[in-house]
């Protein structure tokens, strides 16, 4: 077995005391074999001799799923994913190696903090994302669906009445226009996990996430709504309630400076955000994101994001 895959079959066992060391370990793996990578390291004259703790690791700019392909060695992919055509200047594409191996993080992810995701009937509202149909977000809701109570599935809104008003525990999840076009009929949603992914699409005013939680929570009847934070380029999500988020054990946030990407800022302090993700060994663990936010005793929010990039449609504007 190489070093990539026992890498995947231990990524479950990483926690606070070895993220720093397993960090490392994918840091040079990803050097030697990701060209790309390795390019841009070079370019900033880091010598990676000398790479001995997280803050010395090099991210890599998002955009650069955009122009180039991400790969830490030779392989044939098995799914391309891709982002949201909502832009002009091009979508990003991030290779799966395994496509299993995204489907059983993801569900491992989410039943750490939800429970078994048998007990739930999903109930998407996704439709520009089916429209698009390789996206991420619609394979990971897609294996949930499987895995999922008999009669989850993707329906429209207006289909979902009696889903919601039934007593079976239900998960709720949408794109946040689609979100708010069925909060408009005020349909109590019983015994339901209320989650946004984010996203307007042009289709509606942008509004904060505040704002958003407070309409859902309103219409829906539910003390607390759940948002969900991934994008293309990762292969692990944040989840978070009441704009909070927490990334798994083999996950992690970072603000950086956005003067200087090589300096990280104290808890509280807005920056840029950067995330490890080692569910990427198969690509690229280590990326500099576009968004805004800052830490929180030991979670993060999402604020925006730079004024000089894209509208990613994953994520919501603030």
């Amino acid at each position: 077995m190489n070093f990539a895959e026992e890498f995947k079959r231990r990524i479950f066992e990483i926690n606070e005391k070895n993220i720093v060391d397993s960090s490392l370990d994918a840091f040079e793996f990803q050097y030697k074999k990701c060209a790309i990578y390795q390019e841009y390291c070079n370019y900033l004259k880091i010598n990676p001799k000398k790479v001995k703790a997280i803050n010395d690791i090099p991210f890599l700019p998002i955009e650069f799923f955009k122009s180039h392909t991400i790969k830490s060695g030779r392989w044939k992919e098995s799914k391309v994913f891709k982002s949201s055509g909502t832009t002009s200047t091009g979508r990003s594409k991030h290779f799966v190696k395994d496509l299993n191996h995204y489907q059983t993080s993801s569900i491992q992810n989410f039943e750490e903090i939800f429970g078994s995701i048998s007990a739930f009937k999903i109930v998407a509202l996704l439709p520009s994302y089916q429209e698009q149909g390789d996206s991420s977000l619609i394979s990971m809701v897609d294996y949930f669906i499987k895995n999922a109570a008999d009669g989850s599935g993707y329906f429209l809104d207006s289909e979902i009445s009696d889903l919601l008003e039934n007593k079976e525990k239900k998960l709720l999840i949408g794109v946040s226009y689609a979100l708010l076009d069925l909060a408009e009929k005020k349909i109590p949603a019983h015994n339901a996990v209320v989650m946004e992914t984010g996203g307007m699409k042009g289709r509606r005013k942008e509004m904060t996430r505040t704002e958003l939680h407070q309409v859902l929570r309103d219409s829906f009847g539910v003390e607390e709504v759940w948002s969900e934070y991934g994008m293309t380029e990762l292969l692990t999500q944040a989840y978070g309630r009441n704009g909070y988020f927490q990334f798994p054990k083999w996950a992690k946030c970072l603000i950086r400076d956005i003067n200087d990407p090589l300096s990280y800022l104290e808890d509280g302090k807005t920056g840029g955000i950067n995330v490890i993700d080692l569910a990427n060994i198969d690509t690229c663990c280590f990326i500099e994101t576009k968004d805004l936010g800052r830490i929180v005793d030991n979670t993060f929010e999402v604020l925006g994001r730079f004024d000089n990039s894209d509208i990613r449609g994953c994520n919501l504007l603030i």
